[in-house]
C-alpha cells in the first residue's frame, strides 16, 4: 500500500489537543486548479491539555504552502517542518498568537471529493470526517471548535454565488475585473469538520419558516439551471423537519438562514454543514414523471435527519471519532420517528428493521464486526456504517423505551442545555439520561462497547393448575473480533401474551407486580418470569416493536404463528410472524432442493397471509410489506453456513410462484382496486396504495402465465409516475425476451439526457437475475453515460449489483467477485472512500458454500497483494480476510 505502516489510532490514546483555534478567518480565492487559502487563526494554548507543547503540529493533505506568519512575522522554511501530511511550526512563547498560513489546492485534479473539488463546474466542499484539512492546514479534529468568518472571492462569471456557514455579512464587486465577493460569518462555534463553502452557476428556490419564536427564517435551496421545478418536495420536507424539531424535542433553528446545496459527485447521501448543507441531488431533486415513491421519502427521510444534526451534532457535536454513534445513532433515530410521525409507525418501522438485518446484522457477524463505538480505526471514514448509524439508533430506542417519550424529551433537554457548544461524550448523553430519569444505565452501556448481535432464546411453559405462564429469557453474544468473551446485556424485551380469541392477557408476575405495556427487562444470562392469572395455554408475542436489535428463537410451531399472524395486535410482530413462517418455508425448500426433492406444500402459510390481503381494516402499505417475502439475503443470513445462492434463488421463486397461483383471485382484485387517480401524490395514503398494487403485479407475474407477464409490459406502457415504470421494469429486468428489451430501450431513448433517472436504468439492469448478469454489468461499464468518477454512477451499477443481486454477484464461476474486485482496485487509485464500501459487499464470504468461498478468498487477496492501496481499502480487505 501507499502507507507502508498505516497507524492505529485507539480510543484510549485520546487526549485533548495542545492548543485551541478560537477564530479562524478564510479568504479564499476561487480558480479550477489553483485556489488560494489564507487562513488567520487565533490559536492559544489549551489549557486542559496536560502539558504544554513547544510544537504546534497542524494536519494537511495535497496542499501547496506558499508562506507562514506568525504575528505578521514571515517564517523562513526553516523555521518550520513540512511533512507529507503535517505542517510543525516551534512555538517560543505561552500566550496566545495569530497564525497565518497561504496555501494553494487543485479543485479540478481531486477526485477522492475530499476537501474542495468541482461538481459539473460547481465549487464544493465535503469536509467530514477529514477533508478540511485538504483545504488548508488546520487542527483537523472534531474537539477543536472555531468560530469561522469565510471570505470567498471568484470570477462571476465563473461563479455567480458564494456560498459558506452563517449568515451573508458582505458582499460586492471588486473594481471592474469581473471579480465578486461574499463574506459570511458563523457565529457558533464548529469543529472544521462543518465547514463548507460553494461557488457557481446556481439558482436559488426561496421560502421562509417562522419558527415557535417567531423568527423568519429564510429557507434557500440551490441548484443547478433548470432543475428548479423539482425543489418543491424538498422544501416541504425542509419545513416539514423544522416543525417537527421544534414540536418533539423542543429545538428552534438559530442562524437567520438555512441553505441547502444540491450537486451530483458526492461521496455520500448528504451533509449537516453549519448552515448550509451539502446535498447528493438524487436526495434533493424530484418531480412524479422522473422520482419514485422511495426517492419521494428519502428525500424526506435525509433532509430530516441533516436538519436534525443541527442540534444533535452541531450545537452539540462529539469529541473524537470514536463517539461518531453519539451524532449519527442519536440522529438516525430522530429522523425515523420523524418518518413514524408524519407516515404510518408500523410500516416505517418494518422498514427500519428490514433495513437494520439486511446491513448491520452481517456486518455483526462478519470480520468487519465492531461496537457502536469503536475502539480503534485505522481510517475513520471506514466507520460510517450500519453498526454506528442502525444500531446506534437502536440504543437510543432502547432507552426511550425504558425511560419514556417524557422522560427522554427531559432527559435530552438537560443533554443540549449542558453541552451546547461543546464536544461531547457517549458517557456525557448516558449521563443526561440518567440523571434526568433516575434510571441505572450502568450495564447498559455495554451495549456501546461489545460488538455482535445478541442472540436470545425464549421458552413458555404452562401450568393448568396454578393457571400460571413461565417465561424463560436467556442471551448470549457470540464472539467477535477481538472480542471472545462477552458479558450479559440490560435489554427492554416488550411482550404479551395472547388468549384464545386473540386478545392481550392483563400481565402480572406472581409477586403482583403489574407488566405496564408489556415491559421487562432481561439484565441476566438467565431469568424466568411468572405470569399470574392465565386461564388458558397463552401464544407468546415477543420482543414486540423490535424492542431490541437481537435475534429472538422461539420454537413457535407453525400453529402459533398462523395466530399470529390472524390476531396479534402488535402490527410490527404480526408482520414479524409471517416473515418467520415464511423463512421456516424457505429454508426447508432450499435444502429439498439441494437434495433434488420438491419442497413441503405450504397451503397453511398461503392461508394465513390470504386473511391478511383481505383485511381492509389495515392500511395498504402495511398489506404491502405483508406480500413482501423474505429477500435471497435474508435466507442466506438465517442459514448462516455453506450457502448456496442457487437454492436459495430457486426456493424463493418456487414460494412465489405458489402464493401467485393460489392467491392469483385475490391479487388481481388488489391490483385493481388500488389504483390511483388524479393527481399525483407522495403522501402516505396514495404511497400505500401504489405499493400494494405493485407488489401485486410482481407476484402475479411469478405465476408463470402469459398474460400475467403481458399485463407487466402493459402496466410499464400506461404508466403516469416513475414509480409504476420503475415497479414495471423491476419485474421485466429478470425476464427474457422481446418485452423486457423494448421496455429498457424505450426508458433509456425517454431519459438518457436526465443524470438521475439514467442511473435507475443502469441499477435495475445490474439486479437482473439473468445467468449472464456480471457479463451485462460489464458492458454497461463501457457505456458512454457510466464513469467510474460519479459515486452515483457506481453505486447504481456495481452497488446494485454486488449488493442486491446475489446470484450474479456470487455466480460460481467467480465472475461477479472478479467484476467487483478490479472497479475496487480501479476506483481506489482516486476515491478510497467508495472503494472501501464497495468491498463491503464481501463480508459474509465466508458463508458461502466452499466452492464460492475459494472463489471470493482468491479476489480478496488478489486484492491484498496490491502494493498501492489507500488506507481505506487497507483496512477493510486485511480484515475481511482475517
Amino acid at each position: 500500500m501507499d502507507d507502508p505502516s498505516p497507524q492505529t489510532i485507539y480510543l484510549k490514546d485520546y487526549k485533548p489537543s495542545d492548543f485551541l483555534i478560537d477564530t479562524v478567518s478564510l479568504d479564499v480565492n476561487l480558480h479550477p486548479t489553483a485556489t488560494r487559502v489564507r487562513s488567520t487563526l487565533s490559536v492559544r494554548p489549551n489549557p486542559d491539555a496536560a502539558a504544554n507543547s513547544t510544537s504546534l503540529m497542524l494536519d494537511g493533505e495535497a496542499l501547496e504552502l506558499d508562506n507562514v506568519r506568525i504575528n505578521d512575522r514571515k517564517l523562513d522554511p526553516s523555521d518550520y517542518t513540512l511533512t507529507q501530511n503535517n505542517l510543525i511550526i516551534p512555538i517560543l512563547r505561552d500566550g496566545p498568537f495569530e497564525l497565518e498560513i497561504t496555501t494553494y489546492c487543485n479543485p479540478e485534479a481531486n477526485k477522492a471529493l475530499s476537501g474542495l473539488y468541482r461538481s459539473r463546474d460547481i465549487f464544493c466542499t465535503q469536509c467530514e470526517a477529514q477533508g478540511f484539512r485538504r483545504i488548508t492546514y488546520f487542527l483537523d479534529r472534531p474537539d477543536v471548535l472555531s468560530r469561522f468568518t469565510t471570505r470567498l472571492q471568484a470570477d462571476k462569471e465563473m461563479a455567480p454565488v458564494l456560498l459558506s456557514n452563517g449568515n451573508l455579512v458582505g458582499a460586492g464587486q471588486k473594481d471592474n475585473s469581473g471579480t465578486h465577493y461574499a463574506v459570511w460569518e458563523d457565529p457558533h462555534p464548529k469543529p472544521s469538520y462543518l465547514f463548507a463553502m460553494v461557488g457557481g452557476e446556481l439558482v436559488c428556490v426561496a421560502d421562509t419558516f417562522t419558527t415557535m419564536s417567531g423568527r423568519e427564517i429564510d429557507l434557500l435551496i440551490y441548484v443547478e439551471p433548470g432543475e428548479e421545478d423539482r425543489c418543491e418536495w424538498a422544501m416541504e420536507s425542509l419545513k416539514r423537519s423544522m416543525k417537527w424539531d421544534e414540536e418533539r424535542f423542543g429545538r428552534e433553528y438559530d442562524l437567520d438562514v438555512f441553505m441547502i446545496v444540491a450537486v451530483s459527485d458526492f461521496n455520500m447521501g448528504a451533509m449537516e454543514n453549519k448552515g448550509l448543507n451539502v446535498f447528493n441531488d438524487k436526495l434533493i431533486l424530484a418531480r412524479p414523471e422522473t422520482a419514485t415513491d422511495a426517492d419521494y421519502a428519502a428525500i424526506e427521510a435525509v433532509i430530516g435527519h441533516e436538519y436534525f444534526h443541527n442540534w444533535t451534532g452541531n450545537r452539540v457535536t462529539c469529541r473524537d471519532w470514536f463517539q461518531l454513534c453519539l451524532k449519527e445513532g442519536l440522529t438516525v433515530y430522530r429522523d425515523q420517528e420523524f418518518t413514524s410521525d408524519l407516515r404510518s409507525r408500523p410500516v416505517a418501522r418494518i422498514s427500519d428493521v428490514r433495513m437494520l438485518k439486511t446491513h448491520q446484522f452481517p456486518e455483526d457477524s462478519g470480520p468487519l464486526a465492531h461496537p457502536v463505538r469503536p475502539d480503534s480505526y485505522i481510517e475513520i471514514n471506514n466507520f460510517y456504517t450500519a453498526t454506528v448509524y442502525e444500531k446506534g439508533a437502536e440504543l437510543c430506542r432502547m432507552i426511550e423505551t425504558m425511560v419514556g417519550r417524557d422522560g427522554f424529551r427531559t432527559a435530552t433537554d438537560l443533554y443540549f442545555e449542558r453541552h451546547d457548544g461543546n464536544a461531547a461524550t457517549v458517557e456525557d448523553f448516558i449521563s443526561c439520561i440518567a440523571e434526568a430519569t433516575g434510571t441505572d444505565l450502568d450495564q447498559f452501556m455495554r451495549w456501546y462497547n461489545q460488538a455482535g448481535t445478541p442472540e436470545v432464546a425464549a421458552s413458555l411453559t404452562y401450568s393448568t393448575k396454578d393457571k400460571v405462564a413461565e417465561l424463560s429469557l436467556s442471551q448470549v453474544t457470540p464472539a467477535t473480533p477481538g472480542q471472545a468473551r462477552k458479558r450479559p446485556l440490560h435489554m427492554p424485551i416488550k411482550i404479551g401474551l395472547l388468549g384464545k380469541n386473540g386478545d392481550d392477557l392483563p400481565l402480572q408476575l406472581e409477586n403482583g407486580e403489574e407488566i405496564t405495556d408489556g415491559l421487562i427487562h432481561l439484565r441476566e444470562a438467565s431469568q424466568t418470569y411468572r405470569f399470574a392469572n392465565i386461564p388458558a395455554p397463552p401464544v407468546p408475542s415477543l420482543l414486540r416493536g423490535f424492542s431490541a436489535p437481537i435475534k429472538l428463537t422461539s420454537h413457535l410451531s407453525e400453529h402459533d404463528l398462523e395466530f399470529l399472524m390472524a390476531n396479534d395486535s402488535d402490527l410490527f410482530n404480526r408482520w414479524q410472524a409471517g416473515q418467520s413462517y415464511a423463512l421456516r418455508i424457505l429454508i426447508s425448500a432450499v435444502a429439498e432442493i439441494r437434495k433434488d426433492q420438491n419442497p413441503v406444500p405450504a397451503n397453511a402459510f398461503v392461508g394465513a397471509l390470504a386473511a391478511i390481503l383481505r383485511d381492509e381494516n389495515l392500511e395498504p402499505a402495511y398489506r404491502a410489506e405483508v406480500l413482501k417475502l423474505p429477500s435471497e439475503s435474508d435466507v442466506a443470513r438465517e442459514i448462516g453456513k455453506d450457502v448456496d445462492p442457487d437454492s436459495i434463488h430457486k426456493a424463493r421463486e418456487w414460494l412465489r410462484g405458489v402464493v401467485s397461483r393460489e392467491l392469483h383471485e385475490e391479487l388481481e382484485e388488489l391490483y385493481q382496486t388500488n389504483a390511483v387517480t388524479g393527481p399525483y401524490s407522495p403522501e402516505a395514503e396514495d404511497t400505500g396504495k401504489r405499493s400494494l398494487r405493485n407488489t401485486a403485479l410482481a407476484l402475479l407475474s411469478a405465476s408463470g402465465e402469459a398474460s400475467d407477464v403481458t399485463r407487466v409490459s402493459a402496466h410499464y406502457e400506461t404508466a403516469a409516475n416513475m414509480t409504476d415504470k420503475i415497479a414495471a421494469l423491476g419485474v421485466l429486468t429478470h425476464l427474457e425476451g422481446k418485452s423486457r428489451e423494448a421496455s429498457f430501450e424505450d426508458f433509456y431513448n425517454q431519459w438518457k439526457d436526465d443524470h438521475l433517472v439514467i442511473d435507475k436504468w443502469f441499477a435495475l439492469q445490474a439486479m437482473s437475475n439473468l445467468p449472464d448478469a456480471p457479463e451485462r454489468v460489464q458492458a454497461l461499464t463501457a457505456h458512454p453515460l457510466f464513469s467510474l468518477n460519479t459515486p452515483n454512477k457506481v453505486r447504481a451499477l456495481f452497488g446494485a449489483f454486488a449488493n442486491m443481486n446475489p446470484i450474479g454477484f456470487c455466480r460460481a464461476d467467480g465472475a461477479g467477485f472478479r467484476l467487483v474486485a478490479d472497479a475496487v482496485l480501479e476506483i481506489d487509485t482516486f476515491n478510497p472512500q467508495v472503494s472501501a464500501r464497495m468491498l463491503g459487499a464481501f463480508k459474509s464470504w465466508r458463508m458461502l458454500e466452499s466452492t464460492r468461498q475459494l472463489k471470493a478468498e482468491s479476489e480478496l487477496k488478489r486484492i491484498a497483494s496490491h502494493d498501492k492501496l489507500s488506507r481505506d481499502l487497507f483496512e477493510i480487505v486485511t480484515k475481511t480476510l482475517d
